[in-house]
């Protein structure tokens, strides 16, 4: 290793022939040589994955396009980043071995729970080359021969000499075990040291380095980078290469051909036509926002939007909601060819669903924009004085129905493989719109607005839809007043372009096939500093402590998968299409998912997820301190009363908590609006508001990593099936109320109106509170057996123990909807009874989501067909939980 100032300048310079910035020219062309991605002919120890990608072509895969969202990359002048590890492996484990002595000093004995793990954690670190394809420990174990029982009685003496002769030799085994130095900390070729998990996570909460994640942001954020682009290719071979350094297993890019669209030149447009006088087009562009020395960002648009040249009457509609629009119908504002002017956010998030409801209105094409009372100069001081979305400030997006299908929209439930022949046509399809639509700034919004001005109806205050933009008289226009506007929006519609995740992974040693996987996106909609560069950022931090403490001979218990996802922003398609790829490995082997999508927006501290993994992540939190108020991170959640939320569709976690039934959890730290979805989103905008010393940035890192650290490598699962049992309690009670308002009455016929019996879902939700009771019940009766033994584990126990793993994780699994024909009627891709994003709000999370469906349409027959059965697949699971 080189020390000093000149071991840094060789570093760097190391860093720029590894990872340059690549020019305009170079990003554009074909793919570099030298990188490689896994295909189904290349061995890997993950047996799962083989066969869901697509040939290896050569060092350049030939169906890789030019991308239509062109970036001008800068050089790498600024960053100084690629650095070696942070120390020598001999130097980690002499730190780590020091920790020990360290901790034991000041807690004393460490009682049962690390004799239980000594030996199991040395034997783990002795790397043996052909290791991953031996059976695990409980395979052997179960395939043990049975001997026959004696049924004669020996003679005293000679059982006194056989067991004098056994004793001996396993003296002779252990004391040669130890002379030979397999339980030293110390050798060059792995053979490892035990270590106690309190050691593992001081380590690594010490390690997360605040200063590698500003480097990390700095360079990933030096680039746009939209999904299928050279520049977010660029990217992963860059996480790939992290990955690599850091000594994760299998590191390599994971392949899908996906439907993408990206604008053409000069086919975007926003203009009044008619009447002359008014004649006026939009700039749709945002400004530089690198001016020295410029940088190219990308356009203005909507992914996956639909193509189309439409011209009509401007109509003013508010948010976009169905009851937005059911208000202008009352009105006698017709909407039949308009062209929608709505403003994101409000009483609807979802903006495909704002186009949606336009749609089913009879509009002819929709206009989104931003409004300054959401986020802009209203709130406070705009960019760049302010941490607020500037005049031009534009927000991208996906407008994919996410909540009707997620991942590639050609290919609902199953992967977009290469080569995959089966796929269904884009017209008429259920996950995309059919009106094109455009996303606009306020300061273009803002000469729409004022053409309304006398057209249609007067809006006040009082009604809501009074926005932020200044200078404006709110009127809603009509079909016979309203000035012509010209939606001009083609598309380059690619039914297959190459989108690339990249995976990693440490083998657990106990149970190798049970894995906790650990995501975050990559593609961002420009620079990207926020959405998604701050979880980017810290996900490279944690590979990188990870790693370390792999090259120091630590093993988890369960495997860890590490996952950089590609095309979240168009329709979470990455992650999708990796689960349909081995949805049903995930739903034997999957324990957990960790999601971090941004990972620091400000200080405020947010959590959803499964409520089996409530209490691990309460407990993460409570061993690191906000950086600022100096106090734990749990002990603010509970003076702020936080609840631990529900899982809509807004990350990566969707795929795998509805879909595989993989119990997920996403977190981060929240804060005021910004420029979202914009190019103003950039490093800049960090380093100034949103974190400037990267302290939360370190915050989510120590606690992203104490979690990881909980569900992979404690003995047992901490998932608490008991919260679970509460929490779904809680939600037929919402449920209860829910119908209630809809019309429908929960005990009998009433004023002619049918009747939704929640008597069998009562029942289940009761019999999952005894179920999740009893089922703990043997955690207590483990940790007194092994006490009673000196804390010892015997064999038996471990394999109970293990069993027992096994059955809390398949618990989420077996609440999944796997009937023929199932899933939720009519989003049929969503499996899981409990939890789903709602149908018309996508980003929100839904509790009993088939029988909200059927409750929102009226339809009363089907709300019972579901509560019914909703109640039979919970009682199913808590049979299965105890057998």
């Amino acid at each position: 290793m080189v020390d000093g100032q000149d071991g840094d300048a060789a570093e760097r310079q190391r860093f720029l022939e590894t990872h340059p910035i690549p020019t305009y020219d170079e990003a554009t062309s074909s793919r570099p040589a030298g990188s490689g991605f896994l295909g189904p002919s290349e061995v890997s120890h993950d047996a799962e994955r083989q066969g869901l990608l697509g040939s290896n072509e050569g060092s350049q895969p030939s169906s890789y396009r030019r991308p239509t969202v062109e970036s001008d990359r800068t050089s790498l002048d600024m960053i100084s980043s690629g650095r070696p590890s942070r120390d020598s492996d001999d130097h980690l484990r002499t730190e780590l071995e020091q920790m020990e002595v360290d901790d034991s000093a000041h807690r004393g004995p460490t009682g049962f729970s690390k004799h239980i793990t000594t030996l199991t954690h040395s034997l783990s670190s002795i790397h043996l080359p052909f290791r991953e394809y031996l059976p695990s420990a409980d395979y052997i174990r179960a395939h043990l021969p049975q001997f026959p029982i004696m049924t004669y009685a020996p003679k005293p003496g000679w059982l006194l000499f056989v067991r004098f002769t056994g004793f001996v030799i396993v003296v002779s085994v252990v004391y040669i075990l130890f002379l030979s130095n397999i339980f030293s900390f110390r050798g060059q070729n792995g053979l490892g040291q035990i270590y106690n998990p309190e050691t593992m996570r001081e380590f690594a909460q010490s390690h997360i380095d605040e200063k590698y994640i500003s480097e990390n942001l700095e360079y990933i954020t030096k680039f746009d980078h939209i999904a299928g682009t050279k520049g977010n290719f660029i990217l992963a071979e860059f996480v790939r290469d992290r990955m690599i350094e850091a000594g994760l297993e299998q590191a390599d890019l994971e392949r899908f051909d996906v439907f993408l669209n990206y604008p053409t030149p000069d086919g975007r447009r926003i203009a009044i036509v008619d009447p002359p006088e008014l004649a006026w087009e939009a700039t749709l562009e945002e400004e530089r926002a690198y001016t020295d020395p410029p940088r190219e960002q990308t356009l203005s648009f909507h992914g996956n939007s639909r193509t189309g040249n439409v011209t009509g009457p401007l109509i003013y509609a508010n948010y976009g909601s169905r009851e937005d629009f059911k208000i202008l119908l009352e009105h006698g504002i017709s909407l039949n060819g308009s062209i929608a002017l709505v403003r994101y956010y409000g009483s609807q998030g979802d903006r495909a669903l704002k186009i949606k409801a336009a749609e089913l209105a009879g509009c002819a094409g929709c206009i989104i924009y931003s409004d300054p009372a959401e986020d802009g100069f209203v709130k406070g001081a705009a960019y760049p004085d302010g941490r607020y979305r500037p005049a031009d400030g534009v927000q991208r997006g996906g407008v994919s129905l996410m909540s009707f299908v997620v991942g590639d929209v050609l290919s609902p439930g199953f992967a977009s493989l290469p080569g995959e022949k089966k796929r269904i046509s884009k017209d008429s399809n259920p996950g995309l719109n059919n009106i094109p639509s455009l996303p606009i700034a306020w300061r273009d919004a803002q000469k729409l607005l004022q053409s309304l001005k006398g057209k249609g109806q007067t809006l006040h205050k009082s009604v809501g839809w009074i926005g932020g933009v200044p200078d404006v008289e709110w009127w809603t226009g009509s079909l016979e007043e309203s000035p012509k506007v010209n939606l001009m929006n083609f598309q380059d519609d690619v039914e297959r372009q190459p989108i690339y995740n990249v995976i990693g992974k440490i083998t657990g040693f106990e149970q190798s096939r049970k894995s906790i996987i650990v995501g975050n996106h990559r593609d961002a909609w420009c620079f990207g500093a926020v959405d998604p560069g701050s979880g980017t950022a810290v996900f490279l931090e944690i590979v990188r402590v990870f790693g370390e403490l792999k090259k120091a001979g630590w093993r988890p218990l369960r495997t860890i998968e590490f996952m950089s996802w590609d095309a979240e922003e168009y329709n979470l398609v990455g992650s999708t299409e990796h689960v349909e790829a081995r949805i049903e490995d995930l739903r034997r082997d999957g324990f957990a998912y960790i999601n971090v999508d941004v990972a620091v927006l400000g200080d405020d501290l947010g959590a959803a997820g499964s409520p089996l993994l409530e209490r691990a992540f309460l407990r993460a939190i409570d061993r690191v301190a906000d950086p600022v108020l100096n106090e734990t991170l749990l002990s603010i959640w509970q003076g702020k009363n936080k609840v631990f939320g529900g899982l809509g569709a807004g990350s990566d976690y969707v795929a795998f908590q509805d879909l595989a039934g993989t119990s997920s959890i996403d977190f981060g730290f929240g804060g005021p609006e910004y420029p979202y979805h914009s190019c103003y989103d950039n490093f800049d905008w960090m380093t100034k508001y949103g974190d400037p010393g990267f302290l939360y940035h370190k915050a989510l890192g120590q606690v992203w990593a104490l979690l990881i650290l909980e569900l992979a490598d404690e003995l047992l699962l901490p998932f608490d099936l008991n919260d679970y049992a509460h929490a779904v309690q809680g939600y037929v009670k919402e449920l209860d109320t829910y119908i209630s308002k809809a019309g429908a009455v929960t005990s009998a016929i009433r004023d002619g109106r049918p009747n939704v019996n929640l008597d069998k879902l009562y029942a289940a939700a009761k019999q999952m509170g005894k179920a999740t009771t009893d089922f703990h019940k043997w955690d207590e009766d483990w940790a007194a057996m092994v006490r009673g033994v000196g804390g010892v584990e015997t064999e038996g126990l471990t394999m109970r123990r293990m069993d027992r793993n096994s059955r809390a994780a398949r618990f989420e699994t077996d609440l999944l909807d796997l009937e023929k024909g199932g899933g939720l009627p009519g989003r049929e891709q969503f499996k899981h009874v409990i939890f789903a994003p709602q149908a018309w709000s996508g980003y929100d999370e839904a509790y009993f989501p088939g029988i909200r469906d059927a409750v929102d349409e009226g339809d009363w027959k089907l709300a019972q067909k579901q509560a019914d059965k909703v109640a039979r697949i919970i009682e199913r699971a808590c049979k299965r939980l105890n057998e």
